[in-house]
């Protein structure tokens, strides 16, 4: 399977395209990372993050690292995103940031971890009154990216939990074995317009691919899996991404049923 497939054994990203996330595949890429899409912002209209209720799982465990299931699918998310945009296999792009030497003189701030929240989206533009209080909302909005930057591109061993790394190996694992089966799945149920302009849709496209692996190849229930998908389209996706996503999968799970293809749910994270 190539990665750089995204949506057809004829497509393969260009390795120049959103070259700079590209550099999430190293593993000593840190405060150049551009993170999620925000909109654009001008004086006195601020950009809204709305954070929703939390998981009911820990979020951090007694080593001070991430535990959560979304954390896992944040992580294999990022990592196939990469993949796809250097044309190389999520498992082996995975194993390679694991295996990775520490660059020296290099020092994690672990305070990032529990000031990192996978929980918060993009919200609406707000207007504020005065330019002072859309500057104090910027530098918020500011300190928020550092933070995502530090987390998202620091060593995964030093973020997430042993039983999050195999979660997500798990997750890339399941894209890598149902690649093909999803390449057609994709192009039932996705729009005309992500298809024919597909390398603006990478990000899109890894989502659906890792939700309907997780579906199909794990077993995971389906309902935690499009909530899971819908929650890392506002986040790291922008316009009507979320929506599309939503309807997208849960075509390709009525087709499952009426073909007879959906698998036991004998996973419940």
């Amino acid at each position: 399977m190539e990665a750089g497939y995204i949506l057809s054994s004829s497509f393969n990203p260009p390795k120049t395209l959103f070259s700079s996330i590209s550099k999430f595949s190293s593993p000593h890429a840190r405060r150049d990372l551009p993170l999620l899409p925000r909109a654009a912002t001008i004086p006195l209209t601020i950009h809204n993050p709305i954070a929703t209720s939390a998981s009911n799982y820990p979020r951090i465990d007694k080593s001070g690292k991430f535990c959560s299931p979304r954390a896992a699918r944040e992580l294999a998310l990022m990592t196939l995103y990469a993949a796809c945009l250097e044309g190389s296999d999520p498992v082996r792009l995975l194993d390679k940031r694991l295996n990775a030497r520490k660059e020296i003189g290099y020092e994690f701030d672990r305070a990032c971890l529990m000031e990192y929240d996978h929980m918060t989206f993009g919200g609406p533009p707000i207007a504020t009154q005065t330019i002072e209080e859309a500057d104090q909302l910027l530098k918020i909005y500011q300190k928020e990216s550092h933070i995502e930057a530090e987390v998202l591109s620091a060593p995964p061993n030093l973020v997430y939990s042993k039983l999050i790394l195999l979660f997500a190996r798990k997750l890339l694992t399941a894209v890598s074995d149902n690649w093909d089966n999803s390449v057609l799945a994709i192009d039932k149920v996705a729009p005309e317009s992500w298809k024919n302009e597909p390398a603006t849709r990478i990000l899109e496209f890894s989502v659906l691919h890792l939700a309907m692996s997780e579906i199909a190849v794990l077993g995971t229930r389906h309902q935690i899996v499009i909530n899971e998908a819908v929650d890392l389209a506002k986040r790291f996706c922008d316009g009507a991404a979320p929506r599309v996503i939503n309807g997208c999968l849960r075509t390709f799970l009525k087709e499952l049923k009426e073909n007879g293809q959906d698998q036991p749910q004998n996973v419940s994270v």
